[in-house]
């Protein structure tokens, strides 16, 4: 499962060379329509790892009677072969999108979906939404949504008297009471939480990555004060660190080396089947009295390519799957995996999320949901994270890492407002 991918924002790089050879990929599949005339859509998907996620999408495209679809289904670095492909007519008319899409937004690669999505956009989820917003214009449409949350083992907590955290000093005091010679008290990844945090403690500090002013959203005390707080977590010696699989796969909660773990809703069904009712979900917790409890989200989205000799005909079967097919759309987030639907009417109608820590997730990334924000390019995420590295792992001072940081991701802001 390309668990990762589906959360974090990839480099797009790559050019002309390779975009010279997809023209003659493989792995298409031809949707029958009634009618069509002309070439195929050409609808791209980067390659799911559940079972049966490639037969459902194929399923939906021969479902479309307006026109023939053509589905690629795309192993490998799937951001970097659109972003080649889309400099050429040979790419995509309909593909996923999660990486950079102001770059694509910006050079005119992709097709403005306003009208489309306008009717029901309120119904999508926000977060999820805000990404693939720019100008006022709607430029994809979410398909699912992923989130990340904090699974807790009950009897665990309860033994050693310790509460389900609500705040940030509550967790690192938690873990620390509940690390002992056969389990650690948190698993955040086996780097400590460096690859897979983000931008999560800033919001829960009540900050943001990106402000409303479009300048930096951490330049504040309140971020070195909780960035500290994850380092206190490594210094305890309280984090999981060199488990057999990192924090996607929910194999050292479910094994006892861990009582808390940092992972993803997808691992949710696993954790039920193997504990039971003995675990529960929380956000990350809250630090500092503006903070707020905070749940990363994302979601790929469907795009249309603006150079598309078929952009007309593109843009109405994405209007057809990912608006108006309810039903297909319940059917992709639930039955090859575990994730969210996109739109809200669909998650509250959804048989699995509407009990126990399920539907406490669904609740959770719907008050608490942010996603990183569409001018957060991949030159501010490699800075942030290296200073985050250098903060949990080597002691590093946050105060002077995050002015680095903080100059760095401005200038970096001023560039890409300007294009």
């Amino acid at each position: 499962m390309t668990e990762i991918n589906r959360r974090r924002l990839l480099a797009a790089g790559g050019g002309v060379a390779l975009a010279a050879g997809l023209a003659t990929a493989c792995g298409s599949n031809t949707g029958r329509g009634g009618g069509s005339s002309g070439p195929a859509i050409k609808q791209w998907y980067h390659q799911y790892g559940e079972p049966g996620v490639e037969r459902a999408v194929r399923r939906y495209a021969a479902a479309y009677r307006k026109s023939e679809v053509s589905v690629q289904w795309r192993p490998g670095d799937y951001d970097r072969q659109t972003a080649a492909a889309l400099l050429t007519e040979s790419g995509p008319d309909v593909f996923e999108v999660n990486g950079p899409l102001l770059e694509q937004i910006q050079s005119g690669q992709v097709a403005d979906l306003t009208e489309v999505v306008e009717p029901v956009k309120d119904d999508f989820h926000q977060a999820a939404l805000a990404p693939k917003i720019w100008q006022d214009k709607v430029w994809g449409i979410p398909q699912v949504v992923d989130m990340q949350l904090l699974y807790y083992r009950k009897s665990l907590l309860r033994e050693a008297g310790v509460r389900p955290p609500r705040t940030l000093d509550e967790l690192v005091d938690g873990a620390k009471k509940l690390s002992n010679k056969k389990a650690k008290g948190l698993f955040l990844g086996n780097d400590g939480g460096v690859g897979v945090l983000g931008g999560t403690p800033l919001f829960a500090a009540g900050l943001s990555l990106v402000g409303a002013d479009g300048r930096a959203g951490f330049d504040d005390p309140a971020a070195a004060r909780t960035l500290g707080k994850i380092r206190q977590l490594y210094a305890d010696k309280s984090l999981l660190l060199g488990a057999p699989t990192d924090w996607s796969d929910p194999a050292a909660f479910i094994q006892g080396l861990t009582a808390m773990q940092w992972s993803g809703l997808w691992a949710l069904p696993q954790i039920k089947k193997a504990l039971g009712d003995d675990f529960g979900v929380l956000p990350f917790p809250a630090d500092g009295s503006g903070g707020k409890p905070s749940v990363p989200v994302g979601a790929y989205g469907s795009a249309v390519s603006a150079r598309s000799r078929r952009k007309a005909e593109a843009t109405a079967f994405a209007k057809w799957l990912w608006v108006d097919r309810t039903d297909f759309q319940q059917d992709f987030a639930l039955s090859y995996g575990f994730h969210i639907p996109a739109r809200i009417s669909l998650a509250k109608k959804a048989r699995q999320l509407q009990q126990g820590p399920a539907a406490d997730a669904v609740r959770l990334a719907t008050e608490y949901g942010y996603a990183e924000p569409l001018l957060w390019t991949t030159a501010d995420r490699t800075a942030y994270q290296d200073a985050l590295s250098r903060i949990i792992k080597d002691g590093a001072n946050p105060e002077s890492e995050l002015r680095t940081v903080v100059r760095k991701v401005n200038a970096e802001l001023q560039r890409v407002k300007k294009k």
